[in-house]
């Protein structure tokens, strides 16, 4: 498996196809099987993806003031030159979505296009997101992840998370299932709060074509935060998803295409 080395830390990553490189971040408590199992590179394209501080295969920890959109975005910086590549489109979902905003913001001439899916952060941080991921982070660390799961399943923001939405009911509860769910708790409790970027004017100065996806039935990406983006970065394309909790085939499928379509018109 590759991995390439920055600030002590070894980072995970992951290549397929030939082509234009393509970018395409996970998100929070993910790794790179979340993007690689949504999305099938078309013919000149390559899809890539890297573990995220204190997320999948990458570690160790590192510093945990350096769990930031920030710090993520010069990790991703870093991968390019690693590669080689000058230039790429860059993507995410979620988390990885203000991964990507927050990279072609500042850094603008390494990008090619930007695809923002299910965006969960505009400029502040979401406060009600960090109340509940807060919440699951002391229950990790109050209880350890297997009790704490129990607590959070008998919790009143899980009952009603899962009448709202199944499937980030089932989302949430990931992140006490996953293999480093103690270790790295601390990416629960630093990146609700952070945000890609705390100016929102710097939106409306992105020249660069952009792709927003979002769907409805999402309290943890709520539809509303992809019409903003949309309606304020020039030229912005959006397209809405089919929920997940109605038909994961369908959603996958909507993703497949409109991806496509956006890496075939910009090249």
């Amino acid at each position: 498996m590759p991995f390439f080395s920055r600030d002590g830390i070894q980072f995970h990553f992951r290549q397929t196809g030939e082509g234009v490189p393509f970018f395409f971040q996970h998100g929070l408590g993910g790794d790179v099987s979340q993007p690689f199992g949504l999305f099938t590179p078309p013919p000149d394209f390559q899809l890539l993806a890297f573990d995220c501080r204190a997320h999948g295969q990458t570690s160790p920890l590192g510093d945990p003031q350096k769990i930031s959109f920030n710090s993520f975005s010069d990790d991703l910086l870093a991968l390019m030159d690693h590669l080689a590549i000058q230039q790429a489109v860059i993507g995410g979902i979620s988390m990885g979505a203000g991964v990507a905003l927050n990279f072609a913001l500042r850094f603008p001439e390494r990008t090619l296009g930007v695809l923002l899916q299910r965006p969960a952060w505009l400029a502040e941080g979401m406060r009600k997101n960090a109340d509940i991921y807060g919440f699951i982070a002391r229950l990790i660390r109050e209880h350890g992840a297997q009790a704490g799961l129990e607590h959070f399943r008998r919790s009143d923001i899980y009952k009603a998370m899962l009448a709202a939405s199944p499937d980030c009911a089932n989302s949430l509860v990931s992140q006490f299932t996953q293999p480093r769910a103690e270790e790295a708790v601390i990416r629960l409790e630093r990146m609700p709060p952070d945000a890609p970027t705390h100016d929102r004017a710097a939106w409306r100065k992105l020249g660069i074509q952009t792709l927003v996806l979002a769907n409805r039935r999402d309290p943890i990406h709520p539809f509303e935060y992809g019409e903003v983006l949309a309606r304020e970065i020039p030229g912005a394309r959006f397209a809405e998803l089919t929920p997940k909790s109605a038909s994961v085939e369908c959603h996958a499928a909507q993703v497949q295409q409109f991806i496509t379509q956006f890496l075939s018109n910009l090249c």
